[in-house]
């Protein structure tokens, strides 16, 4: 009778161990996810930050430069000068017409969704993969309002030295610039460091 209480109560025990260590688990899921949710939230009041510099930035350049004011800001390396772009980033496929801009439309929106999608189902939380998620949605976000709204998109800094002049450009074709740039970056990084573990498992296998 002894023996059957005591392995009674070890069973009882390992439940209520069970118990515990499920309750505790369960706890790290929730905090975990709370705190992926707290950082994408501040990532994207970022990207809506970013996004409000380019809308204010554009208008306040169909204010002051849209008439011909152009402006020299370093002299020999940058100016700002109004231009209406019906085409892609910086300038490219200008002849496109009215399905050119609602195809780039449709293909804006499909970008975006897709880096949403990677934004909030990607297990990471470093800043280099968030903040270029940010930085990609703030970008597309402000060059598709302006297609949508105005049909184009309005560009005004150029860069130049000397005779070489980069096509004209604005904040959201730069965000858009440093967000590809980071993931570019992140991949090559990620890639290397993965071979690096699998080289380093062989040898040690």
């Amino acid at each position: 009778m002894t023996f059957r209480r005591s392995g009674g109560n070890a069973v009882l025990q390992q439940a209520q161990i069970d118990k515990m260590n499920a309750g505790v688990k369960e706890g790290e899921l929730n905090t975990n996810a709370s705190s992926r949710l707290g950082w994408r939230a501040g990532y994207l009041l970022a990207s809506f930050g970013i996004y409000m510099v380019d809308q204010s930035s554009k208008a306040w350049a169909v204010r002051a430069l849209r008439f011909g004011d152009d402006r020299t800001i370093i002299r020999g390396f940058l100016d700002f000068v109004y231009t209406e772009n019906r085409g892609i980033a910086f300038g490219q496929l200008q002849e496109t017409g009215s399905f050119g801009r609602w195809f780039f439309v449709v293909l804006a929106i499909a970008a975006a969704l897709a880096v949403l999608y990677y934004f909030f189902r990607s297990t990471r939380n470093d800043d280099r993969v968030l903040g270029a998620c940010a930085l990609l949605l703030a970008g597309i976000a402000g060059n598709l309002t302006d297609r949508v709204r105005l049909g184009y998109v309005i560009d005004f800094i150029v860069l130049h030295a000397g005779s070489w002049h980069w096509p004209t450009f604005n904040v959201a074709d730069a965000s858009i610039s440093v967000g590809a740039l980071l993931l570019a970056f992140d991949l090559v990084f990620e890639g290397k460091r993965n071979k690096a573990v699998v080289s380093s498992s062989s040898q040690l296998s």
